[in-house]
């Protein structure tokens, strides 16, 4: 084998010298050598090692195909090379110095990232009232009352399958209380997400260490991870008891292992370690509906490029079996206990629904205040400048494997690949880098583009936040590489050319004389020179004085430009990091959405309110808690009166065996209320986050985005049995409503649905349960009992009180 084909990406595939292909993980790296191996991944952009320069002569390769002997010399240096090379990364040693100044960066750049990002997200540590919401499910787990809101009711209140067991498991382990569990388990899966995004990324440009003259110094910085946690709502739900850091970081997870599966050869995978490195692959992808239903097209997408990528049969059944295991193991459960195919929420909420004038304002709402769309531009030109030098950077095309029929084609004009041909080289495209970021990308846009249909939410910025941060996750760190050899000769005049061949040499040499395909590069059997003029020298392949110095330029100013891009961006988080939405905290406003941890900080005077018990400050909190106590033996519904200090109190017929004798708190605010109740006090919300009543009436087409079900308090008069008549019935509830929803409640379908989430679970619901849950995830009921009666065919009754 000669070193010009090692440097350009070719190899003498038949001798026994020849170099082994660096295309995946070698045994006995560790993790930082892995991805410090210095163009290992790509045979073409390999350069030479420990500082060692080729002779001239060795860098010359002739355009006739024939290879030029080598004497022995040059051979047994060579070998030393090569068994020098595979020395260092079987040792797990790095390669030089500037391998140690891309690692320096990364890690300066990594820690202090996330060291600001813990900072920031600590001094606005909070719980949310929807992240206190899970906690009462926990309570209910713990009381032994099974995974539910209210006891005796089968309703899965919380979106998060997979946050809400993870906290139960933190909270058994360290018996600590709920609330702090919740808080700090947020916060570590929040702040370990951006160096994980980061290493991913770092890793998908390791090949670019070097810049396109490849001896250059190249620092790894932070972009999109700045852009981040710039972005004032990435604190607030770091640690806001929802399910955000777990979101992203099951993204930035995924993210590395489906980097570190790209780089791995095809075919790999047949050895045990590649084998079970691309399972938990599956598995992790599979995780993707229980972390949050719509990230079921993230893990999706990652699934499929996986499926199709180079497999045996074997491998891929073993992909779906545990991708598949856990999610369609849930998926039965939930159909079978709870009645439905989704979490109650996504009933609640319509997540099918469109508002796509809503989502606009809310993607408004968040990228106006902080000129988000600044970053995002420069983050686009940072990702168009490293595309456009990965391109520069390849001195010749990556050598063709011996028989590929596409290679043969455009060498020799053979008769065109076969179709299974064409469909094995699309299937090992997919298991690229390349293929991987244009599949992430994919994903967030998509997840992006199916929260403005939904219309978004009424949290500022909440659900965009995973999104936003899976399309950023190629852009996590940006390579800029300072040239550090003939920078001063590269702005010097050099010689015309004396002949019209130097206009051929340097990296489109080969190219231009051969058709597009370098002499080393075309497949054996195969005549690279054919229809080159006999007259034509062989003409050296690298690159002359001109061509170096064009490379030195274009490097330079690209890493101008990336630098300039980068300091840009630092500026604009600077001061964007603590701005405060106009109003926050005191006006919801027109579009229904509001700054939320700075609505209960102002509403509470509590700059971090972390518990149940600090909620008490919110109005109506402490009256509600004192009603609880004069009337939870009684039973009977309390609905909140409208001077934010009172409760009205609606009680129970005598006539109520005292087994049924259930207090129900109807308000809004679900998490506050819920934990500050017993779990013997039934608590529901007009949302239907926690009560499929409420959940399955039709969405308000201008109702509050997040709160546009709103049920009318007399229904729930009319299902808890509370007496119906004035003057026990507040003056503001209608009689005649109260009636009219008795007898709606009568509806076959609607009491189907009550039975299928009250009662005892049985064998017989159970399967019950599996057959009607696909038609109870449809089932709608109008607001309006007259109407719903009416829907029913059901007998109007006779009012009350005549019009």
């Amino acid at each position: 084998m000669t070193d010009d084909a090692t440097r350009l990406g070719g190899s003498d595939r038949s001798g026994p010298d020849r170099r082994p292909d660096h295309t995946g993980d070698q045994p006995g790296d560790d993790a930082p050598t892995r991805w410090l191996r210095l163009n290992l991944d790509d045979p073409a952009d390999e350069r030479p090692v420990d500082g060692e320069k080729r002779p001239a002569d060795e860098e010359k390769r002739p355009v006739d195909g024939k290879k030029r002997p080598v004497d022995e010399t040059t051979r047994t240096d060579e070998r030393k090379r090569d068994e020098r090379r595979g020395s260092a990364v079987a040792a797990g040693r790095t390669r030089g110095p500037r391998e140690w100044v891309a690692i320096g960066s990364f890690v300066v750049g990594a820690v202090t990232v996330a060291t600001f990002f813990a900072i920031g997200a600590w001094q606005r540590r909070w719980i949310a009232d929807d992240g206190l919401i899970v906690l009462r499910t926990l309570r209910n787990l713990f009381a032994g009352n099974g995974p539910v809101f209210n006891a005796g009711e089968r309703v899965e209140a919380n979106t998060s399958t997979a946050w809400t067991y993870l906290l139960w498991f933190w909270a058994w382990v360290t018996d600590g209380q709920l609330e702090y569990v919740a808080l700090w388990v947020a916060l570590v899966l929040s702040v370990a997400a951006i160096p994980i995004a980061m290493y991913g990324t770092a890793r998908l440009l390791r090949n670019r260490i070097g810049g396109v003259t490849g001896d250059g110094y190249t620092l790894l910085l932070p972009l999109g991870a700045i852009v981040y946690i710039a972005v004032p709502p990435a604190r607030d739900f770091a640690t806001s008891g929802l399910e955000n850091g777990l979101c992203i970081f099951w993204a930035a997870v995924l993210w590395c292992l489906l980097v570190s599966w790209s780089r791995r050869a095809n075919g790999a995978d047949a050895t045990r370690g590649g084998a079970a490195a691309t399972l938990f692959l599956a598995f992790w992808a599979g995780l993707a509906p229980l972390v949050r239903p719509e990230l079921a097209v993230v893990g999706g997408i990652a699934l499929v490029l996986v499926f199709l990528a180079p497999l045996s049969w074997k491998m891929r059944v073993g992909v779906v079996v545990v991708a598949a295991v856990l999610p369609v193991g849930y998926q039965i459960f939930r159909m079978g206990y709870y009645g439905l195919l989704v979490p109650n929420p996504a009933v609640a909420k319509d997540a099918s629904g469109s508002k796509w004038g809503q989502g606009f304002t809310y993607l408004a709402n968040l990228f106006g205040p902080y000129t988000l769309l600044l970053p995002v531009i420069l983050a686009v030109v940072a990702g168009v400048l490293m595309l456009i030098g990965a391109r520069l950077r390849r001195l010749a095309p990556a050598p063709a494997p011996a028989g590929d029929s596409a290679s043969v084609d455009s060498a020799s004009g053979d008769a065109p690949a076969s179709r299974r041909d064409r469909l094995a080289g699309w299937s090992r495209a997919l298991q690229t880098p390349t293929a991987v970021t244009v599949a992430i990308l994919l994903a967030g846009a998509i997840v992006f583009v199916y929260w403005l249909r939904q219309g978004g939410d009424f949290m500022h910025g909440r659900v965009l936040l995973t999104p936003l941060f899976v399309l950023l996750l190629p852009l996590m760190v940006i390579p800029v590489t300072i040239p550090v050899h003939g920078v001063v000769a590269a702005f010097r005049r050099t010689p015309a050319a004396v002949s019209t061949d130097d206009a051929n040499t340097g990296e489109n040499t080969g190219e231009a004389i051969n058709g597009g395909v370098s002499a080393d590069d075309a497949p054996e059997g195969t005549d690279p020179s054919a229809g080159i003029p006999a007259t034509e020298t062989p003409v050296p392949d690298v690159p002359d004085a001109s061509t170096r110095n064009r490379r030195t330029r274009l490097q330079l100013a690209g890493s101008v430009i990336m630098a300039g891009l980068w300091v840009t961006t630092v500026v604009w988080a600077a001061m964007v990091h603590e701005t405060v939405l106009p109003n926050a905290g005191i006006d919801i406003g027109r579009s229904g959405i509001v700054d939320e941890r700075r609505f209960y900080v102002t509403n509470m005077g509590n700059e971090n309110p972390v518990t149940a018990a600090d909620y008490l400050d919110y109005p109506r909190m402490q009256a509600m808690v004192d009603n609880i106590a004069e009337h939870e033996k009684e039973g009977g519904v309390l609905v909140a009166s409208f001077n934010y200090d009172e409760w009205y109190y609606i009680p129970l017929p005598q006539s109520t065996p005292q087994d049924k004798r259930t207090l129900t708190v109807y308000f809004l605010n679900l998490g506050m209320t819920s934990m500050n109740a017993p779990l013997d006090v039934r608590v529901v919300d007009q949302m239907g986050l926690a009560y499929p009543l409420a959940a399955h009436t039709e969405r308000l087409e201008d109702g509050r985005i997040g709160h546009d079900k709103v049920l009318p308090t007399e229904w729930v008069v009319a299902e808890s049995g509370a007496v119906p008549r004035r003057p026990v019935l507040p003056g503001f509830l209608d009689e005649d409503t109260v009636r009219q929803a008795q007898v709606a409640l009568t509806c076959p379908d609607t009491r189907d649905r009550f039975a299928s989430f009250e009662g005892t679970w049985t064998w017989q619901r159970f399967k019950s349960n599996l057959k009607q849950s696909f038609g109870f995830n449809n089932y709608r009921i109008e607001r309006n009992p007259e109407y719903e009666i009416q829907r029913c065919g059901l007998t109007m009754p006779q009012r009350i009180n005549p019009r």
